[in-house]
């Protein structure tokens, strides 16, 4: 099948899942074209059957803001008709599925019909979309679709509260790439980031609010009064400088290292002993299952779709938003022996095993066939 996929090329969860799904297709015989405004940070490498399409906005000093959708959308016809693509699949409502639809549109009128799937992934839908200004842009886009997955059960509950919908939505959870290879990384790199009879507690994000950043240096903060430990902070974005503040003003600026963005994060994950993520929200949390893989505990709080991914007591702890001490308290009873961090590692190794990408991709496939048979009744 040929299949055009739509996504933010960042850092961010959902343009990680849908490079990571787009590759995985490609490996079982689809040919994939990505279609975005620059190479997604996750696609490794082009190939025979992986091919990327390069949204162009041009300047033009009538608009204050340059039309995105618009030259998404004569993109994805152009390439469409070019390369004969069957399917469409785009990933956040908006602009994505909006652009999709009005594609579909213009498509139609010269006789060509394609379905489009669109996959919901939490900020589409609890930040942006639910906003007064952009709520009937993406009720519509949603309902336009001819099918709708989100990544999971709690996101889907929250858009068919938050919005008039009259499409079925299936759930299909985010998902990671196992791998049967062994460690490849030394101990000596280990000692780049932290002294032997320390632990070292990690956080990835693009730090924004709603990953409450200020919790995590807290929630260290009190850790490090018990455990001998080091954070390492991963990512970039608007909350860096006030962390970096908060860190100077507790004194703990020997401990903690802010890394930026990196392509290393597996180097990073597989030394770590406890990853905190203790958001506002979590459409999904693949950040916690990409560091559950790697044998990472996870405390988290309890927001969103966290629950259906970080296993309480088994893979980690789970707290309330907001709940800095209990947190701690509990980073603390994992990383204070050496057995339960060893039993809390293997756990989170078996509990991110269920959402292998293997049993993950088969499901997309059957909800592209559903969307052939719905475009072509």
């Amino acid at each position: 099948m040929k299949i055009g996929i739509v996504c933010y090329p960042t850092f961010g969860g959902s343009g990680v899942v849908a490079t990571e799904l787009g590759m995985a297709l490609s490996k079982r015989g689809h040919e994939i074209h990505f279609i975005t405004y620059k190479q997604p940070v996750r696609l490794e490498q082009l190939s025979s059957n992986i091919f990327y399409h390069e949204v162009n906005v041009p300047e033009y000093p009538l608009f204050h803001y340059q039309p995105y959708e618009l030259a998404l959308s004569s993109k994805l016809v152009d390439t469409i008709k070019l390369h004969q693509i069957e399917l469409l699949h785009v990933h956040y409502a908006i602009p994505h599925a909006y652009a999709g639809y009005m594609a579909k549109k213009m498509l139609r009128e010269e006789g060509i019909e394609i379905p489009m799937v669109t996959t919901l992934h939490g900020t589409d839908i609890t930040l942006v979309g639910n906003h007064p200004f952009y709520k009937p842009a993406v009720t519509f886009s949603i309902n336009k679709s001819d099918v709708v997955t989100s990544v999971s059960q709690s996101l889907k509950e929250d858009t068919l509260k938050l919005f008039d919908i009259k499409n079925e939505i299936q759930v299909i959870p985010n998902f990671i790439t196992i791998t049967k290879k062994e460690n490849p990384y030394t101990e000596c790199q280990r000692g780049l980031m932290a002294e032997d009879d320390e632990k070292i507690i990690t956080h990835i994000s693009n730090f924004r609010k709603v990953k409450r950043i200020d919790d995590v240096v807290k929630i260290f903060y009190h850790i490090q009064k018990e455990i001998k430990a080091k954070l390492i902070m991963v990512g970039e974005g608007p909350e860096v400088s006030s962390a970096k503040q908060l860190v100077n003003e507790l004194g703990i600026e020997k401990q903690v290292m802010f890394l930026g963005e990196s392509n290393e994060i597996n180097k990073i994950l597989c030394f770590s002993d406890l990853f905190l993520l203790p958001s506002e929200t979590e459409s999904f949390g693949l950040a916690a299952l990409e560091a559950m893989i790697n044998g990472v505990p996870v405390i988290s709080s309890n927001a969103g779709g966290l629950p259906e991914v970080n296993k309480q007591g088994y893979s980690g702890y789970l707290s309330d938003v907001g709940d800095v001490e209990n947190m701690a308290k509990n980073g603390v009873s994992i990383l204070k022996d050496a057995k339960t961090l060893q039993n809390f590692k293997e756990n989170a190794i078996k509990m991110a095993t269920k959402f292998d990408i293997n049993e993950i991709v088969p499901q997309y496939e059957d909800v592209y066939e559903k969307a052939l048979k719905k475009c072509t009744n």
